[in-house]
């Protein structure tokens, strides 16, 4: 009897080792996409972590771009079961600190023009002020689906200024992707609103949606 339940521990054992990657698998299958994502509850925790270094590195707010793309290739080393210690993420940040910080300060300047033409469209004191308005909006979503894109193609390599380069053809070449960053940006926008305290698991979010966006079956 007690050697039945040890063999159904073993069995058990052995089958979530299978699913999780830890362990030899039962039968022979072609190795998945992505190995680091099989394990549904280690990859939430491992988002929730990466939104809240998001959060801590973009603190400065000209600081999110290189944030952003640290978290974002962190991620992309996780689900591909590669090198994903967090010294690498941190690597990442100092290589892609000056450069990010320049593209976090134009986009700060973008998004503060753009935020004054909302607020005066919104007194009245223009003509056309609806039509300002929504141009403002849009402008802040564009702003803020490009520097996703952006973040997503940095490179150490190359640098953030072939990043930026790279944001219009990334986008011409996948036109539906933006719907999903659209989504992600709104996800952000919507969950601080409701909860600020749900802005990391946001942040992990958007990160995330960067990294499986490219990858999704068109």
């Amino acid at each position: 009897m007690s050697g039945t339940r040890a063999d159904r521990r073993a069995e058990r054992a052995a089958v979530r080792a299978d699913r999780s990657g830890s362990g030899p698998v039962l039968e022979e299958r072609p190795p998945a996409r992505f190995p680091g994502a099989a394990a549904k509850f280690a990859l939430f925790g491992e988002v929730l972590l990466i939104g809240l270094l998001v959060l801590v590195v973009g603190a400065l707010v000209v600081t999110l771009p290189v944030a952003l793309a640290a978290g974002i290739r962190h991620l992309g080393r996780y689900v591909a079961a590669e090198d994903s210690r967090l010294g690498l993420f941190w690597r990442d940040v100092r290589a892609g600190l000056v450069g990010g910080a320049v593209v976090g300060l134009v986009a700060l300047v973008i998004a503060a023009v753009l935020g004054v033409d909302i607020l005066l469209a919104r007194t009245g004191m223009l003509p056309g002020g609806v039509v300002i308005e929504a141009v403002g909006w849009t402008g802040l979503a564009a702003l803020a689906v490009a520097l996703l894109v952006a973040a997503g193609a940095w490179e150490p390599s190359t640098g953030w200024r072939q990043a930026v380069r790279d944001v219009p053809a990334i986008t011409r070449g996948d036109v539906h992707a933006l719907a999903f960053y659209v989504a992600a940006v709104a996800l952000v926008v919507i969950l601080t609103w409701m909860l600020p305290p749900l802005l990391p698991a946001a942040l992990g979010c958007a990160v995330l949606a960067v990294v499986a966006v490219p990858h999704r079956r068109r």
